[in-house]
């Protein structure tokens, strides 16, 4: 195991783009700086990126350089952060090493693959956008749609509703709005816990990115809650109360029928989950 007192390479990239909210990126910047070879392993990173960066003709590095910014902007959090409703779970930063593999894929392939074709090797499929957006919205006819992506080992998998999963398990969840403005996105399982994933804390619903597929700026690893872990984004056109969709969960959380059962929620709201099986051993 890496000792934490040495910031592992996954989070250095994220410090050297920047790719970190606020309050989190100048405290990993702080750590680092008292790190023996803090210092010295930040500037051999971005002295790489640079010269990455020179060795493209000048419209690639404009489209990188607008990419990052607009990455940096959506790490910035709507309200500032708070422990979870549910202490069990763990809040991980997102899978960075994954996403950074997808951004050499962008960098290093200058011809993308036809639309809606996978790049080859790329860990998203289907996807050449820059981490953070990670496939445009390719229908007007798109629903809005909830993805949940599993880390194994260096790679992630895209998991399929239903599919199984285990205590330890590291997964990203990512939205596609659709078009639908607005949004909340919760959590039920097998032990009748909720969990607020977006936004953690507040009143009210949050601004959804209207068109292509988000990721949430965190990771989590799954507890040992038996018998699955089903997440729910809603959507509406306009800011709704937090509270009903919480009091909602709350209600099928306690169901027999959490597994399987919408949510009772006011009319104008949309709704869609995922379902991860958690199999007894």
């Amino acid at each position: 195991m890496m000792s934490p007192h040495r910031t592992p390479d996954w989070l250095l990239e994220r410090i050297a783009l920047g790719e970190l909210p606020p309050d989190e990126l100048a405290a990993a910047r702080d750590r680092l700086a008292h790190e023996p070879d803090g210092p010295a392993r930040l500037a051999a990173l971005e002295a790489d990126s640079r010269a990455t960066l020179e060795a493209l003709p000048p419209d690639r590095v404009a489209r990188e350089v607008k990419a990052r910014a607009a990455r940096k902007l959506q790490l910035v959090p709507p309200h500032a952060e708070a422990p979870p409703s549910r202490p069990s779970w763990r809040f991980l930063p997102a899978l960075v090493p994954v996403l950074a593999a997808a951004a050499v894929v962008v960098l290093a392939r200058p011809g993308s693959s036809p639309e809606g074709q996978e790049a080859p090797h790329s860990p998203w499929p289907g996807t050449e956008a820059p981490p953070g957006v990670l496939e445009a919205t390719r229908s007007k006819g798109l629903q809005p749609r909830l993805d949940v992506h599993r880390q194994v080992a260096s790679r992630t998998e895209r998991l399929t509703d239903g599919a199984p999963a285990q205590a330890g398990d590291v997964v990203q969840l990512s939205y596609t709005a659709a078009g639908r403005v607005q949004g909340v996105i919760v959590s039920v399982d097998g032990r009748g816990a909720v969990t607020a994933h977006l936004p953690d804390q507040g009143d009210t619903s949050v601004p959804l990115a209207r068109s292509g597929t988000h990721l949430l700026p965190r990771a989590y690893e799954l507890d040992d809650a038996p018998g699955f872990e089903r997440f729910f984004l809603i959507t509406a056109d306009a800011p709704f109360d937090r509270e009903d969709v919480m009091a909602a969960a709350r209600v099928l959380a306690a169901s027999p029928d959490a597994r399987t059962a919408p949510l009772a929620l006011p009319s104008g709201l949309g709704q869609t989950s995922f379902l991860l099986e958690k199999p007894s051993r």
